[in-house]
This record gives structure tokens, C-alpha cells and sequence, in this order.
């Protein structure tokens, strides 16, 4: 059977190589972003990186990388469970419109729910921290089942298997299907379309929707801009958007700085009332708890660590030279005279 994609770059080629092919179209993991429903990305990261404006190489952290060297033992336990066969296959793209594009983690070429159809559907894997099981209950989250109905969509293929490791050591599967979500498919491509032609193509950078991840963004432009210099001159609507961000930035600095204070009076009142007890009764029901015993969900004693780096680097100079780093800080400084105080905007009633 005829499928409706091509392979760009095989599998086995150099990661150089694919990291520069991804950049000419839409990957799967591009998509959750670009509708907004990534966990750190955003549409402005995955413009700037098509457009070839970021590092072609980055380190992803530490789950990116143990979720990279898990993938093969996932993916062999994925198909001993379901006496399957997988393979990798590596970058796609489809044939009548190379920008739709993406790298299936497996290719199934024995499917466990229709043996007869060889190379009819694909394994995707994912591995999550088990602060996050909960979004996995019933079905896949939304960023990852907009990843899979972009494969879907790419590769023509009935449904899709995605596989699971959830802290580690508790295995879940899933299949979704195209025909249950046939209406969100058209959607998807509807808007991956008119991203790639209305901003990668047009060179218009999408424009913020609030509702991204501030230290996504935040992210997103040091890495964007590592050396900045000179001085942005604002004027027109930039000036607007500047003045209006600006009082937002104060009115919020200030907010803050009372909730600390109101939070630190609520503590040592309570701590009062307890006087010599360590923990207080209200109508029989124990409401609060000042204690050294403390423990954390594990059961493990509640403690805090301090380091005294000044004294570490004076007994220990190798030590501290081999495992305390420093790296550059940026801070947002406000013009004296852009600067509130609280006589200046009533703070409680910010958002």
C-alpha cells in the first residue's frame, strides 16, 4: 500500500544532520507548541528556530537526556508486551507538503491490534516524572496527544501506540485512533498551515498570547539574545505596550512584597497562639503542626541544606573549584524614576 510521506533523513544519519532537516518543516513536538499546549515551548521558539535564529544545538537538561537513552529499553519492552516487532525509521515528510513533517520513535511493523497490516501504525515514547502521573490517568495529556494526531495526519496511519515510563518504573500504554478524533486532526493541520505560511514563510514573528510560560519566554530570549548591547529606543505602540508593562512589572513588585510580609505575620501569629505546643487543635481536628519531625511525601525527615561557600572554597579549594560554577544573571532594573511605592497605586487590588 501506498503511504503518503517520504523519508527526508534516514535514522542512521549523523544528529547534525537531522537537526538541520528538522528546521525545514513542522516536527510533531513543534505542533503542542505552536497551539499552545506545550509544557515550555512556545510559538515565538518555534519560529525562531525555523527561521534559524537560535543555536542548532542545545542541551535539553537532564529528563531530555535520560528520556533519549530510556527510549530503546521502552520501546523493547513496549513490544515484548504486546509481541510486536518495532523499528526506527527516522525524518518524514509528506509528499504533498513537505513542511508536515516528523520523527516517528518507532514504526511497527507487527501491530498488536491487526496483525495483518504491517507498517500500519507507530510507537511513540514518552517518560514523565511522577509528579505528573495524574495528567496520564485515563488517557494521553493534550501535548502529547497533539503530537501523536500530527503523526497521524503525516503518516496516513489508522492510530497510533504510545508508551509510557512514569517515574521511572511504572509502565503505561495507550492507542489513539484517528477516527475518534477526525475534527481535531483537520484543526491541527488548519492551524500548523496557517503558522507556517503567515509567519515562518512571511517572516512575522506570532505575536505573545499571555498565556505562555513566562520563564519559557524568559528563556527563550536569553537564549535568542546571549550578548546584548546597545539601546532599544521605544516609541509609537511599543511605547504604549512598554508604559502599560512597566506599571504591571511595579504594581506586581509591590503586591509581592506585601504578600511575603502578610504571609510572615500569618506564621508568627499562629506560632504564638501555639506558644509551648507544637501542634493546635480546632474542634477536634488538627489544623496546623510547628515541628522539627516534619517529613516529606517519601517520609523522609524534613530538612534544609546550607552551604558556606566562602568557607568550602578556603578547606576545600579543589572541591569547590570542581563543583560550584558561575554563571552570568541577568536582572531587570527599573529607572528610579519609573520605580513605585505604595502610596503610589492601591496594590490590593492588583491582579
Amino acid at each position: 500500500m501506498s503511504v503518503p510521506y517520504r523519508l527526508i533523513v534516514p535514522a542512521s544519519a549523523d544528529r547534525a544532520v537531522w537537526l538541520a532537516e528538522r528546521r525545514s518543516l513542522i516536527g510533531s513536538s513543534d505542533v503542542a507548541a505552536i497551539l499552545g499546549v506545550a509544557p515550555r515551548g512556545t510559538p515565538q521558539a518555534v519560529y525562531y528556530d525555523k527561521r534559524g535564529m537560535l543555536p542548532l544545538e542545545e542541551d535539553a537538561g537532564e529528563a531530555a537526556l535520560w528520556g533519549s537513552l530510556d527510549e530503546e529499553t521502552t520501546a523493547r519492552e513496549w513490544a515484548r508486551r504486546n509481541r510486536s516487532v518495532v523499528r526506527r525509521i527516522g525524518l518524514i515528510a509528506r509528499k504533498d507538503a513537505t513542511h508536515r513533517g516528523c520523527t516517528l520513535d518507532r514504526l511497527v511493523t507487527e501491530c498488536p491490534l491487526d496483525r495483518h497490516l504491517p507498517d500500519r501504525c507507530a510507537l511513540e515514547v514518552k517518560h514523565r516524572s511522577a509528579w505528573l502521573a495524574g495528567k496520564w490517568r485515563r488517557s494521553v495529556p493534550d501535548d502529547v496527544l497533539a503530537q501523536v494526531l500530527w503523526q497521524i495526519h503525516v503518516t496516513g496511519m489508522d492510530h497510533v501506540h504510545v508508551a509510557c515510563r512514569i517515574g521511572g518504573n511504572d509502565f503505561r500504554q495507550y492507542a489513539v485512533r484517528r477516527a475518534d478524533h477526525t475534527d481535531l486532526i483537520a484543526d491541527i493541520v488548519t492551524a500548523v498551515d496557517r503558522f507556517w505560511h503567515e509567519h515562518v514563510l512571511a517572516g512575522r514573528v506570532p505575536p505573545l498570547s499571555g498565556a505562555e510560560d513566562p520563564d519559557a519566554v524568559l528563556d527563550l530570549y536569553d537564549r535568542l539574545h546571549p550578548d546584548r548591547d546597545g539601546i532599544a529606543r521605544l516609541d509609537g505602540q511599543a511605547a504604549a505596550d512598554a508604559t502599560e508593562a512597566l506599571l504591571e512589572y511595579e504594581t506586581q513588585r509591590l503586591a509581592e512584597g506585601r504578600a511575603k510580609k502578610a504571609k510572615a505575620r500569618a506564621k508568627a501569629r499562629l506560632v504564638e497562639l501555639l506558644d509551648s505546643a507544637e501542634a493546635a487543635v480546632l474542634y477536634d481536628q488538627t489544623v496546623a503542626a510547628y515541628s522539627l519531625d516534619a517529613v516529606t511525601r517519601d517520609g523522609d525527615p524534613l530538612t534544609r541544606s546550607n552551604v558556606d561557600l566562602d568557607r568550602l572554597a578556603e578547606l576545600h579549594p579543589a572541591a569547590y573549584a570542581d563543583c560550584v560554577t558561575e554563571a552570568p544573571y541577568r536582572r531587570l532594573s527599573i529607572a528610579r524614576e519609573r520605580r513605585l511605592t505604595e502610596e503610589d497605586i492601591d496594590v490590593s487590588v492588583s491582579a
